[in-house]
Order: C-alpha cells, then structure tokens, then sequence
C-alpha cells in the first residue's frame, strides 16, 4: 500500500509538472492517471517506498547524472575516431564484470548506463551472483577484477548511494 501511495504521490507532482500552468482540469486528469497507474504497478515500482524520503539519494542521482554524460561523451568520442579512423583497433568480445549491487533497480540501472555508453553493451546479467557480461567494442582487459574497474566501476560507486 505505502509503495502505491508513494507512486501515487510522485506521478502526480510530475504530472502537474508536466502540464505547468497548474489548473483544476489538469489536476483532475492527473489525478486519474496517476491513481491509475498506481493501483496497476504500485507493488512493481518499489520494494521499500520509506528512501524516497531520503534527500541525500536525490542528490547523489544529481551527481550520477553529469558523471553519465561525461562517461558517455568520452565513449562517444573514442567510437566516432574508430569509425572514421580504420587504423585504430578494433578488438571485440565479451568480458564478465562484477558488481556489488544488489537492488533490482539498482542493477537495471547499471546495465543501462552501461549499455547507453556507446562501445559497450550488457548482453546478460546474473543477480543472484553479481555478474554482468558485456560485449565490448575494444577489450582492453579479459580478467574479470580489471575489466570491471575498467567498466562498472565509474557508475557503481554512485549507484550503490542511490539505490542500495
């Protein structure tokens, strides 16, 4: 029920956000949709609804995002002067890494970064073991400590404040 009442609360606020002048239709209509899709994925959207009182988790994902962006700029430049460069190598395969999230979500959003981040993709993840394989455009690590610092690291550090 808290984890309902919590979707609820902040599909409503992003919703009256979204549709900024505030007005009484807008309201009304947001009221029905986010009570909709609260009672339909209230109990998948969160296992413990008492961390969205916590600030520090908003601002660590304020932080999270610039790192992202930074990290994916970098990536985008190092697979733009590969494509147009053909000299450069290109040594594909996939690596295992391992991480020490443990949330659904926190995990979820681990692999989306690092999919998002071009020249790298997850191709599968085990949560039970803390294992995610990832196909990478150029491995420059096989051993899985190494390529893990390579990859997971950057992300993980700030995830596991966000998420754990």
């Amino acid at each position: 029920m808290k984890s309902k009442l919590a979707l609820f609360i902040i599909g409503f606020i992003i919703w009256m956000l979204l549709s900024w002048p505030p007005d009484i239709q807008h309201a009304v209509v947001g009221i029905f949709v986010s009570g909709l899709a609260a009672f339909l994925t209230g109990d998948l959207f969160t296992r413990r609804p008492q961390h969205f009182a916590d600030i520090k988790r908003y601002l660590w994902f304020g932080y999270y995002i610039p790192v992202f962006l930074w990290e994916c700029l970098k990536a985008n430049i190092d697979v733009a002067l590969r494509v147009l460069s053909p000299g450069l190598p290109i040594n594909p395969g996939i690596v295992k890494v391992k991480t020490t999230l443990k949330s659904d979500t926190g995990l979820t959003f681990l692999a989306n970064s690092i999919t998002l981040t071009p020249g790298t993709f997850c191709v599968d993840i085990k949560p039970e073991e803390g294992i995610l394989y990832i196909h990478w455009i150029d491995v420059k690590a096989q051993d899985t400590e190494k390529a893990t610092q390579l990859i997971v690291t950057k992300f993980e550090s700030i995830l596991k404040r966000i998420f754990e």
